[in-house]
């Protein structure tokens, strides 16, 4: 433990998805960790929210000696001397001004996804990390589990499938967008509503990392085509289309908020077979199944998860951080610019425009 890179985090917003990335960095059950978190202040709209999130999340999870500060905004995160690192989980139409309040105050940030509201918001997010000299990646969870490092070794080193050929993945709530009022994030377009950024990403993300063997500045565009199904301005089904012209690999990646989708998730498929992937959702890949096609024994591929599986992207960041990184090479900023190209391309052509749009 001694030898271990220690992150102390500045957690802003007090919503499901900071407490979900809290309570799983302070797990005490969790021996393959690479990194030690300390949670060191936490900002909220008020201080009675992050008194009851602490109470809820941390006071009875912490393994530290460390109490932390609680603060009823964010800039008291950003302003503290003790935070490393600010994890932003408030939702996605306030990340770039959140990013841009940390980057000022000099913090380290981890954003999460989606990373802003279009691309030309995360252009100027990263400029202003650049020219400031600190460390900032979006917090594409998905891609630091080990399910997904084993299948991409599979796809991509040992070529086990062997030439890929396609692959899908869907990912699909249930959710009754006309019955909610005009103001939640599933359904005002101006909080970047929609199946599209909340849950689309996930599929894209998958069918990027699973068709391309390379990512960021490496990884070549693909060509993409979309279509979407809009009620009250925001997309309720996204079906995107992605075609790497090198090789020939398509992708088919939809979302939708009419209907939960359940069982496997993601298809593979190659000339030596094709590949499985299970998991609650998505976001969260348990495990994958190899069914050659020659008729030999499937193979299963499980990984123990306890919690969620937010450790794996935070200790990352903690590595990154010691090794004096200011990006990461799981998700570097040249791969999140690809992601909000590709979305901003989706909903220009399906109509899901937001107001901070400028076309």
């Amino acid at each position: 433990m001694a030898d271990m890179p220690t992150v102390r985090w500045g957690i802003v917003a007090t919503g499901k998805i900071s407490g979900w990335f809290v309570e799983d960095i302070l797990r005490r059950d969790w021996p393959q960790r690479s990194a030690s978190h300390i949670v060191q202040a936490v900002g909220a709209s008020s201080l009675g929210k992050s008194q009851k999130f602490a109470e809820e999340f941390i006071t009875a999870r912490n393994n530290s000696d460390v109490q932390p500060e609680l603060y009823g905004s964010y800039k008291e995160v950003y302003k503290n001397d003790d935070v490393d690192c600010v994890y932003i989980g408030t939702p996605h139409s306030f990340h770039k001004q959140n990013c841009l309040d940390a980057i000022a105050a000099g913090k380290n940030v981890l954003c999460e996804k989606p990373f802003t509201m279009n691309a030309k918001e995360a252009e100027e997010v990263f400029a202003a990390a650049k020219a400031k000299g600190v460390y900032i990646m979006e917090a594409v969870w998905t891609r630091f589990f080990p399910t997904v490092k084993a299948l991409q070794k599979m796809l991509h080193e040992e070529k086990k499938l062997g030439k890929i050929y396609r692959m899908w993945c869907d990912f699909g709530l249930d959710i009754d967008i006309p019955s909610l009022p005009d103001d939640s994030r599933y359904k005002d377009p101006a909080l970047g509503a929609g199946s599209l950024l909340d849950i689309g990403i996930y599929s894209i993300t998958w069918g990027l990392l699973t068709l391309s063997e390379n990512v960021g500045d490496a990884a070549d565009d693909p060509e993409v085509a979309s279509t979407q199904t809009l009620s009250h301005g925001v997309d309720t089904d996204s079906s995107v289309l992605l075609k790497y012209p090198s090789t020939g690999r398509q992708g088919i990646c939809t979302s939708s908020t009419n209907f939960d989708s359940s069982g496997a998730f993601a298809r593979i498929e190659g000339s030596e077979g094709h590949i499985e992937v299970f998991g609650g959702k998505a976001a969260s890949p348990q495990m994958f199944v190899f069914h050659p096609k020659d008729g030999r024994k499937e193979e299963r591929h499980e990984f123990e998860k306890p919690g969620r599986g937010f450790y794996w992207e935070a200790d990352a960041v903690a590595h990154d951080l010691k090794a004096g990184e200011k990006e990461s090479e799981t998700v570097p900023h040249a791969e999140t610019m690809r992601m909000m190209r590709i979305m901003d391309g989706v909903r220009k052509r399906g109509g899901a425009r937001f107001p901070v749009d400028d076309w």
